[in-house]
Protein backbone atom coordinates (compact mmCIF):
# COMPACT_ATOMS: atom_id res chain seq x y z
CA UNK A 1 0.00 0.00 0.00
CA UNK A 2 1.27 3.46 -0.89
CA UNK A 3 -0.42 6.87 -0.57
CA UNK A 4 0.54 9.61 -2.94
CA UNK A 5 -0.64 12.92 -4.34
CA UNK A 6 -1.85 13.13 -7.94
CA UNK A 7 0.60 15.99 -8.40
CA UNK A 8 4.11 14.96 -7.34
CA UNK A 9 5.15 16.47 -4.00
CA UNK A 10 8.81 16.73 -3.02
CA UNK A 11 8.29 14.81 0.22
CA UNK A 12 6.46 11.85 -1.38
CA UNK A 13 8.12 9.05 -3.29
CA UNK A 14 7.77 9.11 -7.05
CA UNK A 15 4.57 7.31 -8.04
CA UNK A 16 6.05 5.97 -11.27
CA UNK A 17 8.40 3.79 -9.20
CA UNK A 18 5.64 1.81 -7.48
CA UNK A 19 3.52 1.68 -10.63
CA UNK A 20 6.31 -0.18 -12.44
CA UNK A 21 5.81 -2.95 -9.89
CA UNK A 22 2.09 -3.27 -10.55
CA UNK A 23 0.64 -0.91 -7.97
CA UNK A 24 -2.67 0.62 -9.05
CA UNK A 25 -4.83 3.48 -7.80
CA UNK A 26 -7.54 1.96 -5.60
CA UNK A 27 -8.95 5.03 -3.84
CA UNK A 28 -8.76 8.83 -4.03
CA UNK A 29 -9.58 11.93 -1.98
CA UNK A 30 -11.07 15.20 -3.20
CA UNK A 31 -7.87 17.09 -2.41
CA UNK A 32 -5.60 15.12 -4.70
CA UNK A 33 -4.35 12.08 -2.79
CA UNK A 34 -4.39 8.60 -4.25
CA UNK A 35 -4.01 5.26 -2.53
CA UNK A 36 -1.99 2.79 -4.57
CA UNK A 37 -2.03 -0.92 -3.80
CA UNK A 38 -0.77 -4.20 -5.13
CA UNK A 39 -3.28 -6.89 -4.26
CA UNK A 40 -2.19 -10.50 -3.93
CA UNK A 41 -5.62 -11.84 -3.01
CA UNK A 42 -8.06 -9.55 -4.84
CA UNK A 43 -8.81 -7.33 -1.86
CA UNK A 44 -8.33 -3.60 -2.12
CA UNK A 45 -7.68 -1.21 0.75
CA UNK A 46 -9.49 2.11 1.03
CA UNK A 47 -8.91 5.37 2.81
CA UNK A 48 -10.79 5.51 6.10
CA UNK A 49 -14.15 7.31 5.73
CA UNK A 50 -12.93 10.17 7.96
CA UNK A 51 -10.20 11.00 5.43
CA UNK A 52 -12.80 11.98 2.87
CA UNK A 53 -14.65 14.32 5.27
CA UNK A 54 -12.03 17.06 5.09
CA UNK A 55 -13.74 19.88 7.02
CA UNK A 56 -13.50 19.53 10.79
CA UNK A 57 -15.73 21.14 13.42
CA UNK A 58 -12.85 22.84 15.21
CA UNK A 59 -12.44 26.40 13.85
CA UNK A 60 -9.21 27.30 15.63
CA UNK A 61 -5.76 26.50 14.31
CA UNK A 62 -5.61 22.72 14.71
CA UNK A 63 -2.51 20.62 14.16
CA UNK A 64 -2.42 16.84 14.16
CA UNK A 65 1.10 15.50 14.61
CA UNK A 66 3.24 12.60 15.69
CA UNK A 67 6.86 12.56 16.74
CA UNK A 68 8.33 10.53 13.85
CA UNK A 69 10.08 13.53 12.29
CA UNK A 70 12.90 15.13 14.30
CA UNK A 71 11.73 18.63 13.26
CA UNK A 72 8.21 18.31 14.66
CA UNK A 73 9.11 19.27 18.23
CA UNK A 74 10.84 22.44 17.02
CA UNK A 75 7.84 23.39 14.85
CA UNK A 76 5.38 22.75 17.67
CA UNK A 77 7.36 24.94 20.06
CA UNK A 78 7.63 27.77 17.51
CA UNK A 79 3.89 27.62 16.76
CA UNK A 80 2.95 27.52 20.46
CA UNK A 81 5.12 30.55 21.13
CA UNK A 82 3.71 32.51 18.18
CA UNK A 83 0.12 31.66 19.08
CA UNK A 84 0.61 32.59 22.75
CA UNK A 85 2.21 35.93 21.84
CA UNK A 86 -0.53 36.75 19.31
CA UNK A 87 -3.57 35.37 21.15
CA UNK A 88 -4.26 32.77 18.47
CA UNK A 89 -6.35 29.84 19.73
CA UNK A 90 -4.46 26.61 19.10
CA UNK A 91 -5.36 22.95 19.35
CA UNK A 92 -2.49 20.45 19.17
CA UNK A 93 -3.48 16.81 18.79
CA UNK A 94 -0.72 14.24 19.10
CA UNK A 95 -1.51 11.11 17.11
CA UNK A 96 -0.07 8.57 19.51
CA UNK A 97 -2.55 5.70 19.39
CA UNK A 98 -3.99 3.48 16.70
CA UNK A 99 -7.47 4.79 17.52
CA UNK A 100 -6.42 8.42 16.99
CA UNK A 101 -4.80 7.45 13.69
CA UNK A 102 -8.00 5.76 12.52
CA UNK A 103 -10.02 8.88 13.36
CA UNK A 104 -7.83 11.35 11.47
CA UNK A 105 -9.79 13.66 9.16
CA UNK A 106 -7.16 13.67 6.40
CA UNK A 107 -4.36 11.79 4.69
CA UNK A 108 -1.59 11.97 7.27
CA UNK A 109 2.13 11.43 7.09
CA UNK A 110 3.07 12.94 10.46
CA UNK A 111 1.71 16.49 10.35
CA UNK A 112 -1.59 18.05 9.25
CA UNK A 113 -2.80 21.62 9.68
CA UNK A 114 -6.43 22.78 9.70
CA UNK A 115 -7.68 26.35 10.10
CA UNK A 116 -11.31 27.43 10.30
CA UNK A 117 -12.21 23.79 9.83
CA UNK A 118 -10.41 23.55 6.49
CA UNK A 119 -7.41 21.33 5.71
CA UNK A 120 -4.45 23.59 4.89
CA UNK A 121 -1.27 21.55 4.56
CA UNK A 122 0.84 18.58 5.59
CA UNK A 123 3.97 20.74 5.47
CA UNK A 124 5.74 21.90 8.62
CA UNK A 125 5.15 25.59 9.30
CA UNK A 126 7.52 28.47 9.75
CA UNK A 127 6.26 31.86 11.00
CA UNK A 128 5.76 33.24 7.47
CA UNK A 129 3.69 30.23 6.39
CA UNK A 130 1.72 30.33 9.65
CA UNK A 131 0.89 34.04 9.17
CA UNK A 132 -0.29 33.35 5.63
CA UNK A 133 -2.67 30.64 6.89
CA UNK A 134 -3.98 32.83 9.70
CA UNK A 135 -4.85 35.65 7.26
CA UNK A 136 -7.45 33.43 5.59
Amino acid sequence: MHARAKKQKSWLSDQSFVKTYGFEVVDTTDNGYELLALSFDGTTPKFAPNVKKQPIKNQELTIYYDMQCPYIYQSIEMIKQYCEMNDVPLSLIQVDTLQKAKELPCVFNNWAVFYKGVFETVNLLDVTYLKRILKK
